[in-house]
């Protein structure tokens, strides 16, 4: 199967992923982004992020059976997904947006239990769900942390 330029395009997030440096992390910051675009309604903002992990799911499937390749690294579109879960309904505030980015990345990249058992999954499955698992994994420390510290 030849990969189409439009799978190839949303997969790597409008390009993001043939970034040279760190394109998982760009992606993940422009998840935030959108994220913070979307705050003034939870509805829009899950309905959204819904949208574009279905998308993902289906984009990623056809970029790895059309190339090969398991889980390539220039598909980011799961970045912008699960970065996107990392900061639903979070205060925005630098403190908040910086340790929910640096810890999406950490658990994204280390597979803590149970993200390691989806990551082996054939397709876009396989690329998709570690990271929104990381992003609920995110989310849920900052909503514990947040509350132990008294922020809200």
């Amino acid at each position: 199967m030849k990969i189409d330029g439009m799978s190839r395009w949303v997969a790597t997030f409008m390009g993001l992923g043939f970034f040279p440096l760190a394109p998982g992390s760009l992606a993940s910051v422009a998840g935030m982004l959108i994220a913070l675009g979307l705050r003034s309604s939870p509805v829009f903002y899950f309905i959204v992020f819904a949208f574009i992990a279905a998308v993902g799911f289906f984009v990623s499937d056809r970029v790895e059976k059309s190339t090969g390749l398991k889980d390539p690294s220039f598909i980011v579109i799961d970045e912008v997904s699960g970065a996107m879960l990392a900061i639903f309904l979070l205060p925005v505030t630098p403190a908040v947006l910086w340790t929910s980015f640096f810890l999406f990345r950490a658990f994204d990249m280390f597979k803590i239990y149970p993200v390691n058992k989806f990551e082996p999954l054939k397709g876009g499955v396989g690329v998709m769900m570690d990271d929104i698992i990381a992003g609920i994994y995110t989310n849920l420390t900052m909503q514990v942390a947040i509350r132990l510290a008294g922020i809200i």
